[in-house]
């Protein structure tokens, strides 16, 4: 109700004179209005206010420490990226890079608490810098270093797993890749460090790359940038490709697949500033001015790779930060040529990939698509981002192909390979169990596990290192097999994944060809540019058959010293969108700095191979002069070269195709990989000598008859081949007799296997001493012997039972990160989050979803709905007593609301 209208009945447009008693009186009541509605007002808010601050004091004291390690960094954080994708926002080319080659979430996890770890080290280091005072750690005191250091929740990851002690402890490898040796379980298990085969190189000896500081000079002048080294030393363009004349591209795509089965290295998971400066996990590629002026940026983004737990910067806060413990590279997937392209690296992986319901143990396949009969990969969770490029005019993105290693839809090459395996694991699990109806459902799939990595490392150093490295470098270098050797250290070395196997790059054709049972072309052959993270072109242009078919019958691209990188990888990277592009021969050399590997020559001598001091030197291993030259002129001394560079460039090695320095680092990585693998195929023991035999005499080729649509293939499918004369019927291709796997129903009473409820059981052991070994599926843990003897009575003891672990009571790894509450399910958990807080995109941390919460919200209605009625109820008793006064004193002129009063 107006004044105006409640006060005397005076209409609105009526005027008093300016100071009239009427304008005081009209005065008055808004003052006092509005003196209620602030009083409200400081008495609501407050309220609010607090109910925040009690949220945030039901976070432990460990839990704030992180927090405030996460406001310490001056860059964006984690939790802006993860808004960022469940908002499905427009997300920078750099993320959308990285976001379908995520890690899995065990590497996730590990690698989000290594760099929550450093944060504090890293804004510290800052301002220590700034000060040029004390180092970074003395501004931290005892109390929070303490703290960090208790909470980061790295310290059970540097910590030795705890390795099974059954008869099945030798007869299947674990899915980790941990104690392949069993004194010293952690070589080669996933989310352990690379190994160092020289000391690395930074800048300030703990982590700061080559190139990090601009003033810092080697031999007295600066490195070059890398994107100025690409368009001077290694781009080619398209048109000027020459094709291989030896070998097909299926050689390519076979490095590329086990490049994949044996390394894969996080990226930090951090958002990078717009500024092109070097700060935190950010390192950027810097363009020269002209190439700036047209792209509209000064850099390409760059995001370091993950420090492992322990290492780096973040080594102060964990007490082992020393002139011997730089930062470290961790390896999320296992070293070993062991098919975790299949079957993924841990037990999450392993828990998706598999098909829990098949008695026959087998692997999830798609359910909605499939190819001509034959299965295809299945998508990702639901729940994972939507991260691939989706048809011509669809809208957002659609879910890209789940396999063991998230990089299976990168390329058609890879999702075709991918596939292949998938239906060989199929194929030869049915086989298993239909030879052998009294296995169970784990015997069959850890049998057909075992032939598939067993294959895997087969066709790897028979049939594709020797043609690589020449069979005088792979005499040199890999030679015979002698046995294993358990002081071998099988993993997977710094400088082989970040330099010397990336030479496939320099292979890479710009074309993706896709031909008919003819081997004509189908389709017009793809441009890469149009084939990145594409699955929808496998399901709807023809499937797997036509790719394999181009695969083999197409030639690689030729690796010459004048055209090293395809136009496709350095300026046409396109990254689900139009506007992302990336130059991935500049992203190779800001990786080899990233990662501390020493320069060119350095490894030249790792490998006895002479050192070179001058441009003569330089030229009488790189023939091709103009290259020499430009490079010389670049990096002014070979010891500045990047490796990465410097091995690419080298001349071939006869019949080869990497130069000497590639051959001896891929050649030395190859052998420890083979002879420090206590599950290697020719190892005693794992396969009986008619296995063995039988796995001899299995191909690629064979592979491909046994899962494809293709009548004829090439007997090495490595090598250039013309059809139909250079093709073979699949009848002439030999091919594996499972024969030598069946077995009798065991001699010992041992009664029916019977499935035990969420997990399974395995028979092992030598006639008269068989045992039953029991084993839960992930989120299970057994009550009860994990093994039972058997006898001729039957078994000696009740089977056990799979428990439902709590993991929410975990508390050394809570598998939410706070704020979010963790409710436990059979079998697994499950993270819930409460307003404005939804959960992100990995299932376990709360991100904000810029929406004020629904509590708060009906908090400030209600607060104004109390504002408004006391206001009214003021108002009116105003009004009354306004009119009251009117009729008590009607004419007088000369009152005041202080005197009445």
């Amino acid at each position: 109700m107006a004044p105006s209208s409640c006060c005397h009945g005076r209409s609105r447009s009526s005027r008093s004179p300016p100071g009239s008693e009427e304008e005081r009186r009209m005065s008055a009541p808004a003052a006092l209005g509005v003196t209620l509605a602030v009083a409200c007002s400081l008495l609501f808010f407050p309220v609010l206010r607090g109910q925040a601050l009690w949220g945030k004091s039901e976070d432990s004291h460990a839990l704030s420490v992180l927090e405030e390690s996460r406001r310490l960094e001056d860059t964006a954080t984690y939790s802006t990226r993860e808004r960022n994708l469940k908002k499905r926002d427009i997300i920078s080319p750099s993320r959308l890079l990285s976001l379908p080659k995520r890690p899995e979430p065990t590497s996730q996890a590990i690698s989000r608490l290594a760099e929550l770890t450093e944060t504090p080290v890293w804004a510290m280091s800052r301002r220590a810098h700034r000060k040029q005072s004390q180092p970074p750690t003395d501004a931290l005191s005892e109390e929070l270093l303490s703290t960090i250091a208790n909470v980061s929740g790295c310290l059970p990851h540097m910590l030795p797993p705890q390795c099974p002690d059954t008869c099945l402890a030798d007869k299947y490898r674990l899915v980790t890749g941990a104690c392949n040796n069993r004194d010293h379980p952690r070589w080669g298990a996933s989310n352990t460090a690379l190994a160092r085969w020289l000391p690395p190189t930074y800048e300030d000896g703990i982590s700061e790359p080559r190139g990090w500081n601009p003033h810092f000079l080697y031999n007295g002048v600066p490195l070059p940038p890398v994107r100025e080294v690409t368009r001077q030393v290694l781009h080619v363009a398209n048109e000027a490709v020459r094709e291989d004349g030896q070998y097909s591209d299926l050689l390519v795509a076979w490095g590329q697949y086990i490049a994949h089965d044996i390394a894969f290295t996080p990226q930090s998971p951090s958002a990078c500033p717009r500024a092109c400066e070097n700060r935190g996990p950010c390192f950027p590629i810097q363009l020269p001015a002209s190439a700036a002026q047209a792209a509209g940026a000064a850099c390409l983004p760059f995001y370091r790779s993950t420090a492992a737990c322990g290492s780096g910067a973040q080594g102060v806060l964990l007490g082992s930060l020393s002139p011997g413990n730089p930062r470290q590279q961790m390896n999320g997937l296992t070293s070993f040529l062991d098919a975790s392209t299949v079957y993924g690296s841990s037990p999450a992986a392993e828990q998706q990939l598999r098909n829990w319901t098949s008695a026959e143990g087998l692997l999830r396949v798609n359910q909605r698509h499939h190819d001509h009969g034959r299965a295809h990969l299945p998508f990702v969770s639901p729940r994972a981002p939507r991260a691939c490029s989706p048809e011509p005019g669809a809208p957002g993105r659609t879910p890209c192909f789940l396999a063991g290693d998230s990089r299976a839809s990168e390329v058609p090459a890879l999702t075709a390979l991918h596939t292949l395996w998938l239906r060989e694991h199929n194929r030869l699990a049915a086989a298993l169990k239909a030879l052998n109806p009294h296995w169970s459902a784990d015997s069959a799939y850890q049998e057909a596990r075992k032939v598939v990595g067993a294959l895997h490392q087969i066709i790897t150093l028979r049939d594709y290192v020797p043609q690589i490295l020449g069979p005088q470098a792979f005499g040199q270098h890999v030679g015979p097999y002698k046995g294993y050797d358990s002081a071998v250290d099988p993993t997977v070395s710094n400088v082989f994944t970040t330099a010397a196997f990336r030479f496939g790059h320099a292979t890479v054709h710009p074309r993706v060809w896709r031909l008919d049972a003819n081997f004509q072309e189908l389709l017009p052959p793809l441009l890469l540019r149009d084939a990145f993270f594409s699955p929808w072109r496998v399901l709807n242009e023809g499937g797997v058959d036509p790719l394999v078919r181009g695969l083999l019958a197409r030639p690689a691209k030729l690796q010459a010293q004048g055209q090293l990188v395809s136009e496709e990888l350095t300026e046409r990277l396109s990254v689900l969108a139009p506007a992302g592009t990336f130059d991935l021969a500049s992203l190779n050399l800001q990786r080899g700095r990233d990662h501390g590997l020493p320069g060119y020559n350095a490894w030249r001598e790792f490998c006895g191979l002479p050192r070179l001091h001058t441009q003569a030197d330089l030229g009488s291993v790189i023939a091709n002069g103009s290259v020499a030259d430009r490079i010389m002129r670049l990096y002014q001394h070979p010891d500045n070269v990047d490796v990465w560079l410097g091995g690419l460039a080298e001349d071939l090695l006869p019949g080869a195709r990497t130069g000497p320095l590639f051959a001896c680092l891929i050649g030395r990585q190859m052998k420890a990989l083979r002879d420090g693998d206590r599950f290697w195929w020719e190892h005693g023991g794992v396969f009986t000598e008619a296995q063995r035999r039988e796995l001899g005499t299995h191909s690629l080729s064979r592979v491909i008859c046994d899962n494809t649509g293709l009548s004829r293939v090439p007997a090495d499918a490595f090598r250039a081949a013309t059809f139909p004369q250079d093709f073979t019927p699949c009848e002439g291709i030999p091919g594996l007799s499972l024969e030598a796997w069946r077995e009798a129903p065991p001699e010992d009473v041992c009664g029916p296997l019977k499935r035990v409820a969420n997990g399974d059981s395995v028979l092992c052991g030598p006639p008269g001493r068989r045992v039953l070994v029991f084993s839960c599926r992930r989120g299970f843990r057994l009550q009860g012997p994990q093994q039972l003897a058997c006898s001729r009575p039957g078994r000696d003891d009740q089977p056990p039972v799979c428990e439902d672990i709590n993991e929410c009571e975990d508390e050394r790894g809570p598998p939410c990160q706070a704020p979010a509450r963790c409710r436990n399910t059979q079998g697994s958990f499950r993270c819930e989050c409460s307003e404005p807080y939804v959960l992100g995109d990995d299932g376990r941390t709360c991100v904000d979803s810029g929406r004020l919460p629904k509590a708060s919200l009906v908090s400030i209605a209600l607060g104004a709905l109390l504002v408004c009625v006391l206001a009214a109820a003021t108002w009116t008793v105003i009004c009354r007593w306004s009119s009251v006064t009117e009729s008590v004193s009607p004419h007088c002129d000369d009152c005041s609301w202080e005197a009445a009063l």
